[in-house]
C-alpha cells in the first residue's frame, strides 16, 4: 500500500473532497488529481484538503495539447500549460502528466504536429524546472494518434524527453497504452530515471464504442503486470503506482466499492503478481 495512488478519474463520480476522504479511509496514501476537479474547489483549498488528510499528490492531470496550429492557438496552449505547472507546484506534486494532442482538425500533417510538440516542450521545460515540476510525456496507444496524442510509443516519448534535463522532462509508463509494444522492455530500461509516473489498468475486450472507456480493473484483461512492474522496477523506478481507469461501468459503481477493488488488485497483481 505504501506506493499505491488512486488516480482521481477512476472514481469519477466523487468530488475532490470525497476522493480525499475515500483514500484516507481506505489507507491509500496518495492521489492523482485532475485539473477540472481541482478547479471545482480551487487550488488552495484542494492543496489544503489533501495536506490535512495526510495524502501525497502523485501527479496532476493534465497538461499538453500542444499541436494546434497558428499563433493564437500557440499562445493559448502555452498559457494553459504554464498555469497547469503553477497548479502542480501549489498542489505539492512534481509531476504534470502531458497528453500532447492529436492532429489538428482538417490537417493530415502528422510530422508537423509532432514538430510543434517538440518546439512547445522546449518552451515549457525551463519553466517546469524552475518550479520543480516535471513535464511527464505520456505516450498513448496508436488508436488515439488522431485525436489525443501524436506520441504513440515510449521510444517516441523518450526521443522528446532526452532533449532536456531529466529533472525537467520525463515520461509516463501507462500499462494500457504501452503493453503491446514489442520494444517495451528495451525502452523501459532506456527510460531509467526519466520514468516520472507508472499508471496501471488492464486491456479488456471487447472494446466499447468509445474506445477511451475500454479500460478495466487490473487483473481483468490481457496485461502481465508482474512482468511490466518488474521492468519498471529494474529500471530504477521507486515512485507512486497510480491506478487510472476510464470505464463507464466502473464510474457507475459506488466509489468505496471501486476503491476496495483497486486495493485488492494492487496487492494481487501489481506488487504480488
Amino acid at each position: 500500500m505504501n506506493r499505491l495512488s488512486l488516480n482521481q478519474i477512476t472514481t469519477r463520480g466523487w468530488s475532490l473532497p470525497e476522493a480525499v476522504r475515500g483514500c484516507a479511509a481506505a489507507g491509500v496514501p496518495a492521489i492523482g488529481l485532475w485539473r477540472d476537479k481541482v478547479e471545482e474547489v480551487g487550488v488552495a483549498t484542494a492543496a489544503r484538503l489533501v495536506r490535512e488528510a495526510g495524502l501525497a499528490v502523485s501527479s496532476l492531470c493534465r497538461g499538453g495539447f500542444l499541436t494546434a496550429e497558428g499563433p493564437e492557438a500557440h499562445r493559448a496552449a502555452l498559457a494553459d500549460n504554464l498555469l497547469a505547472l503553477e497548479e502542480a507546484a501549489e498542489l505539492g506534486t512534481d509531476t504534470l502528466v502531458m497528453v500532447v494532442g492529436g492532429v489538428p482538425a482538417g490537417s493530415r500533417d502528422l510530422a508537423g504536429a509532432r514538430e510543434r510538440v517538440a518546439d512547445r516542450l522546449a518552451e515549457l521545460a525551463p519553466y517546469a524546472g524552475d518550479l520543480g515540476v516535471r513535464l511527464a510525456i505520456e505516450p498513448l496507444h496508436p488508436m488515439f494518434c488522431a485525436d489525443r496524442a501524436v506520441v504513440s510509443t515510449l521510444g517516441q516519448a523518450l526521443d522528446l524527453a532526452e532533449r532536456h534535463p531529466v529533472e525537467q522532462v520525463g515520461v509516463v509508463v501507462d500499462s494500457y497504452h504501452v503493453w503491446w509494444d514489442p520494444d517495451l522492455a528495451a525502452q523501459i530500461a532506456r527510460a531509467g530515471t526519466r520514468i516520472a509516473s507508472y499508471q496501471v489498468c488492464d486491456w479488456t475486450l471487447p472494446l466499447p464504442a468509445d474506445v477511451l472507456l475500454g479500460r478495466g480493473h487490473v487483473g481483468d484483461g490481457h496485461i502481465d503486470f508482474g512482468a511490466l512492474t518488474g521492468m519498471v522496477t529494474a529500471a530504477g523506478y521507486t515512485g507512486w503506482i497510480e491506478t487510472e481507469i476510464f470505464n463507464q461501468e466502473i464510474w457507475d459503481t459506488p466509489g468505496e466499492e471501486t476503491l476496495a477493488t483497486v486495493v485488492e488488485r494492487h496487492h494481487a497483481h501489481v506488487v504480488g503478481g
